[in-house]
């Protein structure tokens, strides 16, 4: 069984009350009012309502925490050891679409250091979570990153940039690279999920670019508790920072990382 501490048992409550409205607002998805926040990058209600949700259950529960949240930023708060880090729906485009792949993300730092993530996708009732030093589950599964050493048998998913997004030219060339060496790549469009994918074994790795700290920083600490071994795309620990990642076991991270930096990544 998964060891629930008081602070990750808050967190999966408040992602399962916010799951349950996500999904009869994905029933509703034709009658949602959309707002347009910039090219291909669309803000719904339930977005913005599943927010609300989770800052609230927060704040009620772990009242001095800052919460860094997609829509609306930081929200400070006293105690400056701790933060929340939180996506309320990564994989908008999918929910837009009728696409049921996407998930609630909450990671929590303490003095900087990641120690709690919860990725929740209400659809297929999901729940993947991760306390550090006691291992990463799916529900109440003990999951490990999958064991492939050779990157011609491997499955790897990534993200590529879309519209107004930078970026195509090197995307293009490191999708190439990566293609011509695996068994094949995937692109499905939550990162949250692909992370949690990689500490499910049910991807040997994950790379993308421009990504905000809400959609890794729950997903570093599951690949990490299942085994795995994340870094940036230069090979150092600054994810968030940076704004990109590489999530894989310990022996394929160094090849793929290669890969990418001989496609004109690095």
């Amino acid at each position: 069984m998964p060891y629930l501490s008081p602070a990750l048992n808050v967190m999966t409550t408040a992602v399962r009350k916010a799951g349950r409205k996500l999904i009869r607002d994905f029933g509703e998805i034709e009658n949602l009012q959309i707002s347009m926040k910039g090219p291909a990058d669309f803000v719904s209600v339930a977005d913005q309502r599943t927010e609300r949700m989770l800052v609230e259950e927060f704040q009620h529960a772990r009242s001095g925490y800052p919460i860094l949240t997609e829509e609306s930023g930081l929200i400070d708060g006293p105690d400056k050891s701790h933060r929340f880090i939180i996506d309320p729906l990564d994989g908008t485009t999918n929910f837009l679409h009728g696409i049921p792949h996407f998930a609630i993300s909450v990671g929590l730092e303490r003095d900087g250091q990641l120690v709690s993530a919860v990725i929740f996708n209400p659809i297929t009732d999901e729940l993947y979570t991760a306390e550090k030093g006691q291992g990463a589950y799916l529900n109440n599964k003990r999951l490990r990153v999958a064991a492939r050493k050779l990157l011609k048998e491997s499955v790897i998913g990534t993200g590529l940039p879309f519209l107004g997004r930078d970026g195509h030219a090197r995307a293009t060339a490191e999708l190439a690279g990566v293609m011509n060496a695996t068994a094949g790549v995937r692109r499905f469009g939550a990162a949250s999920l692909d992370l949690a994918y990689v500490a499910a074994g049910r991807f040997d790795g994950f790379w993308e670019r421009g990504l905000a700290a809400w959609d890794m920083a729950a997903g570093i600490l599951l690949v990490r508790e299942a085994g795995g071994f994340v870094s940036d795309l230069d090979g150092h620990d600054k994810m968030l920072d940076a704004g990109h990642i590489l999530a894989a076991n310990e022996m394929l991270h160094p090849q793929i990382l290669k890969l990418l930096k001989g496609a004109g990544g690095g």
